[in-house]
C-alpha cells in the first residue's frame, strides 16, 4: 500500500510539473520590456493625428504616460469602437484605452480599471430638430459608430430606429456634418470638440443617452495587470497629472469619479 501511494503521489508531483505555468501578462510586459496599447484615432480630443499624422490625445498620452511608468516601450495600434474589446480577446493588444464605457455585457468578455475621464453620452442635432428621447425619432437618421456603447444602447431602446452605423466615430461625424444622418450620438467632450472645430454647424444636445466613464480595458482574468492599471489611475489622480490631461485636452476639471 506504501509502494503504491508513493507511485500516486511521484505521478500527481510529475503531473503537476509537466504542466505549463498560466502565463501573465503582467510579467510579460515587463520581461518583453513593450506593451501593447489600443487607442483610438477617430475620437479627439481622446485620440487623432496631428498636422504630421502622429498619434496624439487624451488617450495616446495616457498610453506613453503608461508606458514610462512600467518603463517598457509603448506599441500602439490603432483601434474603433468595434474592434476594441475583439483586439483584448485575441490578443492584439495588452490593454485598450479608447474612451470606453462599462456595461454588464462587455464586462463579460474583459475586465475594467477603474475610471479616468468623466464623460456622457448624448444626441446631438440641430435645434429645429425635436427629440427629446429616442423613441421619438421618427423618420430622423441617426449616424452612430457600430459596437459604441450609444449605438447598442439607442438600438435597445428603439430597435426601429434609422440608425447609420458608421466604422468609427469619425465616419459619423462626417455623416452628420455632410447631412446624410440627421441626428449624430457620441460622447459629450467629442461634440465639444467637433462645435468648436465646426462652428458652422449645429450640435445642440437633444438628450442624454447615459452617463458613462472612461475606463481602460484589460485582458479576462489578467489581474496582476489590472491592480497595476489601478495603482497607476489611482497615483496619478492623487499627483494632479490626470487633472492636467483633463485641463489639456477636454478643457474641463477633473470632477470625482465613482469607483468599481
Amino acid at each position: 500500500m506504501k509502494t503504491m501511494l508513493a507511485a500516486v503521489t511521484a505521478l500527481a508531483i510529475g503531473l503537476v510539473a509537466a504542466a505549463p505555468a498560466k502565463a501573465d501578462k503582467f510579467e510579460d510586459i515587463l520581461e518583453a520590456g513593450v506593451v501593447r496599447i489600443g487607442v483610438p484615432l477617430d475620437v479627439p480630443p481622446f485620440g487623432y493625428q496631428d498636422a504630421d499624422r502622429n498619434p496624439v490625445g487624451f488617450d495616446v498620452e495616457m498610453a506613453q504616460m503608461i508606458g514610462e511608468a512600467l518603463g517598457v516601450e509603448v506599441e500602439l495600434q490603432q483601434i474603433t469602437g468595434a474592434n476594441r474589446i475583439p483586439f483584448l480577446i485575441t490578443d492584439k493588444v495588452d490593454l485598450v484605452i479608447s474612451v470606453m464605457g462599462l456595461t454588464p455585457e462587455r464586462a463579460k468578455q474583459v475586465m475594467f480599471s477603474a475610471p479616468y475621464a468623466n464623460t456622457f453620452l448624448a444626441v446631438y442635432g440641430p435645434a429645429s430638430a425635436s427629440v427629446s428621447g429616442p423613441e421619438e425619432f421618427g423618420d430622423l437618421k441617426v449616424a452612430a459608430a457600430k459596437g459604441t456603447t450609444q449605438e447598442m444602447t439607442l438600438t435597445a431602446q428603439n430597435p426601429d430606429a434609422d440608425i447609420m452605423r458608421t466604422e468609427d466615430d469619425a465616419t459619423a461625424a462626417a455623416a452628420y456634418l455632410s447631412g446624410q444622418a440627421d441626428l449624430f450620438a457620441t460622447n459629450s467632450i467629442v461634440a465639444s470638440s467637433l462645435a468648436e472645430q465646426n462652428p458652422n454647424a449645429e450640435f445642440d444636445r437633444k438628450f442624454v443617452i447615459r452617463r458613462s466613464p472612461a475606463h481602460i480595458g484589460v485582458g479576462m482574468g489578467e489581474f496582476e495587470l489590472l491592480q497595476w492599471v489601478n495603482s497607476f489611475i489611482f497615483f496619478n489622480t492623487m499627483n494632479g497629472e490626470l487633472e492636467r490631461l483633463h485641463q489639456t485636452y477636454l478643457g474641463i476639471p477633473m470632477d470625482p469619479l465613482p469607483t468599481l
